[in-house]
């Protein structure tokens, strides 16, 4: 029975993988060792890892992945985030909740600038944590705000979620872009309520004015204008990264004039090509997993487990949205994408579902997961930012991710919230 099961290369495939995940092997190595393994092993040609390693970032839509991460890295250096930041306070002024509700207003627009949850965490979290403290909010809830609205950041769009699920599941990203605003505006919607009603009951409020809101706005003019640089050009996501790339440079040089120096600017470039090797060394073991998986049949039987499981495309969608949540729990977003993707798809293609409401939908969840222990990326960012235990910044985030799953859940039922832009801009 034993050699039966381990002459099995899917199942022989899936049980590399969960081991490694339990002895707390990272993620990545996981899914590409547990593959080259299994190739070897079953005599797959192990000389056709190579190329599939180097197939999985050979790809036209992910070279937009390192120029965002560049762009969002040049924005935060050249003082574009603080200004948003100092705008944003400026307008709410003294109102009840009205640094936390900037903070969700900024981390939204932010989205639109860096596209990754932990780099808005920590561009925003610098800067707001600390003010919101100093105007009497909790430290663990000023975190938790901070941590959990920045998880926008892969919704709202250039998203890099968006251009990695447009690769896999061959959907135009120009398309996912569009139908990621206002999924994302409403899941902003419900937060900002949220933080109201929680501000409301313990007495948190803003600063007074103390500038003149015309002055401010001309002195945060330049990074207002960001998000409308690169998408309203008719840019392919690659060249809309680029755009922002030379937009970021030339207002950081000669508008702030905060790079006033080549080492600040070596340092942009260090810390862009470190957050991109990750990502992409990611994206290589995953696509190898896939690949793999594919290969050996477990993609299909995986699927048809699923379709087995009901006929009922209602109940299988909040099937599909529970495997994801507890996927969130233990992976990043992007090994989810490459390891469920493919299992996915095949359901989507048999329910007719519109693939860039699925991508919304998925990756509205994905969001969710940045937030959600063990592997809750943002959590941690803001946690070490602020000085704080996961157990601390735990209580405070509830009620906040209790608003988002309530957003998804609107999303997941009103697909035309994801669709209506990309039909109206004949995308």
């Amino acid at each position: 029975m034993l050699n039966s099961l381990m002459s099995d290369p899917g199942l022989v495939l899936l049980i590399l993988f969960i081991f490694m995940l339990v002895c707390r092997v990272p993620i990545a190595i996981s899914l590409g060792l547990s593959a080259a393994i299994v190739s070897w092993l079953f005599d797959m040609g192990i000389d056709m890892l190579p190329y599939n390693f180097f197939a999985g970032v050979a790809k036209v839509p992910l070279l937009a992945i390192p120029f965002f991460i560049l762009a969002g890295f040049i924005m935060e250096s050249a003082g574009i985030a603080a200004r948003i930041v100092r705008l944003v306070e400026n307008l709410v002024g003294d109102m009840t909740g009205g640094l936390a509700i900037a903070t969700v207003a900024v981390a939204t627009f932010w989205g639109a600038v860096s596209g990754s949850g932990p780099a808005t965490v920590a561009a925003l979290g610098l800067i707001l944590i600390p003010a919101m403290v100093k105007n009497g909010y909790d430290k663990a809830f000023a975190a938790a705000n901070v941590s959990v609205t920045s998880g926008l950041a892969i919704v709202i769009p250039p998203s890099i979620a968006f251009i990695v699920y447009g690769g896999i599941a061959d959907a135009s990203v120009p398309a996912l872009f569009a139908a990621g605003i206002l999924p994302g505006l409403l899941v902003a919607g419900f937060l900002m309520l949220t933080v109201y009603l929680i501000s409301k009951k313990r007495g948190y409020r803003g600063l007074p004015r103390q500038e003149s809101t015309w002055l401010v706005f001309k002195d945060a003019i330049w990074g207002v204008m960001t998000p409308v640089v690169i998408l309203g050009g008719i840019f392919t996501p690659t060249e809309a990264a680029a755009v922002a790339i030379f937009y970021g440079l030339f207002v950081g040089t000669f508008i702030y004039k905060t790079f006033n120096s080549w080492d600040k600017l070596l340092h942009v470039l260090f810390e862009s090509v470190k957050a991109t090797a990750v990502i992409m060394f990611v994206v290589t073991c995953a696509g190898l997993f896939a690949w793999v998986a594919s290969t050996v049949g477990l993609v299909e039987r995986g699927a048809a487990v699923l379709l087995a499981l009901s006929d009922n495309p209602w109940a299988l969608l909040f099937l599909i949205n529970v495997i994801l949540l507890a996927a969130g729990m233990i992976m990043d977003a992007i090994s989810i994408y490459y390891v469920l993707l493919p299992f996915l798809l095949p359901i989507v293609h048999h329910f007719a579902w519109d693939p860039v409401w699925f991508g919304v939908m998925m990756t509205v969840n994905l969001a969710v997961g940045q937030v959600t222990p063990p592997v809750a990326v943002n959590l941690y960012v803001g946690a070490q930012i602020a000085d704080l235990t996961m157990e601390e910044m735990t209580p405070p985030v509830i009620p906040l991710l209790l608003a988002t799953l309530v957003a998804l859940a609107v999303i997941v039922l009103f697909p035309g919230l994801s669709t209506f832009l990309p039909t109206l801009w004949g995308l």
